[in-house]
């Protein structure tokens, strides 16, 4: 069994990583004096992943879109009983999501953390799938698609990503669709299961009020060793063009809601980390409330409080977004692009990037002091490919010569994607 203490060099803080006999990755940080307890136990399965075969597959297989997310769904019903009710005795709050890349099992607890580890290991690696609880689930996530099909958030984001991509699979809805569900069944479930499920291809990040000693032996105690079967994950190629500039749906809506995005050269690990930094700080100098456009555009009720942008990144697709409601979303885009323009022939304003770098610094020391944010940095940075806290070094060592190398080879205007949902008045 491997071990390791991962300390920043810039603050000093640690965590421990064990790569443990069954094959698990697993992260520790003991956070004295804090009560609270949170772990996550995560596995490189998301959406995007319908693609794949092992070491020993001569092909690879293709399943229905969905089917990670579906998975997630029946994991929470063992042949027992429900998952949450175990949690219930323990006083733990339990939870689950799958997104594009990536299905995590998780929960917070204020005391007893070893009972509710046991739950959590327990039940992941115990499924149970069965002709009637998948027909019963169908119906669950089909009524749950239908109600995220009349979600206007939910709309204009995915409507985004079919404007950017082609083809690879991050433009599905993360639940499928009703059509794909339904070709779900026990077999294709355990299969993906089996795939995806694998240790090895798994981690666990626990932080806060824990005993690190007394972790690994409880997972001594729970897990099962696995065989690395050497898992490979393929997408579509992907075209770096567009496939339409814009896209308008009508929704029940005040303001209309729009995303305005990016679509930019997919990258892994260290570059992937360097690349979102450089590219957060260089839309933080378009969003911050104190800049110039940001108040031009205010001033001209263009824009409100909800104007803001994010990275949106993983295997195969990056894109940077910018969101919120627009009185004129098209006059906002030309505003976007004239300003990254003005960005990319005069530089960036070495005053105003030192105060975007100073405050995205700031909020990463503060976030060292939040069980559940340091539990999700660790796990994000092994799904990453990159250590917890290089995220800190990152932003500490970045310049405003490379945020500006990276806008003006990564935002293109003619990559610039537009997706508004409005009210029928708008129309």
């Amino acid at each position: 069994m491997e071990k390791k203490v991962i300390t920043s060099q810039r603050t000093g803080d640690s965590c421990i990583y064990v790569k443990h006999k069954s094959g698990l990755d697993i992260y520790i940080c003991e956070m004295e004096g804090f009560s609270s307890t949170e772990a996550l136990f995560g596995t490189k399965y998301g959406s995007v992943n319908t693609m794949f075969k092992m070491r020993d597959d001569k092909e690879y297989t293709v399943v229905p879109e969905g089917i990670a997310h579906f998975l997630e769904h029946k994991l929470f019903e063992n042949e027992d009983c429900d998952v949450f009710e175990l949690y219930a005795k323990t006083g733990a709050n339990g939870n689950a999501y799958t997104s594009f890349d990536r299905t995590c099992y998780l929960f917070s607890c204020s005391k007893n953390y070893q009972d509710s580890l046991r739950i959590l290991l327990d039940f992941v690696q115990k499924p149970y799938f069965t002709k009637e609880n998948v027909d019963k689930e169908q119906g669950i996530i089909g009524q749950e698609i239908q109600m995220t099909n009349d979600n206007p958030e939910w709309r204009v984001i995915f409507n985004m990503l079919r404007c950017m991509y082609h083809n690879h699979p991050v433009k599905i809805d993360i639940a499928g669709t009703i059509e794909s569900i339904a070709k779900i069944d026990a077999d294709l479930l355990y299969k993906c299961y089996n795939t995806f499920y694998n240790l090895n291809n798994m981690v666990l990040a626990i932080a806060g009020n824990v005993n690190a000693d007394e972790v690994l032996s409880i997972c001594d105690e729970c897990l099962k060793e696995c065989e690395d079967k050497g898992l490979e994950t393929v997408f579509p190629e992907e075209p770096e063009s567009i496939v339409q500039s814009e896209i308008y749906e009508t929704q029940p809506v005040g303001t209309p809601i729009f995303h305005i995005g990016y679509k930019c050269r997919p990258c892994n690990g260290q570059e992937r980390l360097t690349k979102s930094v450089a590219l957060t700080m260089a839309t933080a100098l378009i969003t911050d409330a104190s800049s110039d456009i940001y108040q031009k555009l205010l001033k001209e009720e263009i824009i409100n409080s909800t104007f803001g942008s994010e990275i949106f990144c993983g295997d195969g697709y990056f894109s940077v977004i910018f969101s919120g409601e627009s009185t004129d979303p098209k006059k906002l885009r030309d505003s976007i692009i004239s300003e990254v323009k003005r960005m990319s022939d005069e530089g960036v304003n070495e005053k105003d990037f030192q105060r975007i770098k100073k405050c995205m610094y700031g909020s990463l020391i503060r976030q060292l002091n939040n069980v559940d944010i340091i539990a999700s940095m660790m796990l994000d940075a092994y799904m990453s490919g990159i250590e917890p806290y290089d995220v800190i070094n990152t932003v500490s060592e970045m310049t405003s010569d490379t945020i500006l190398e990276y806008v003006r080879t990564e935002l293109d205007k003619d990559k610039l994607v537009m997706s508004v949902v409005e009210g029928a008045e708008n129309v």
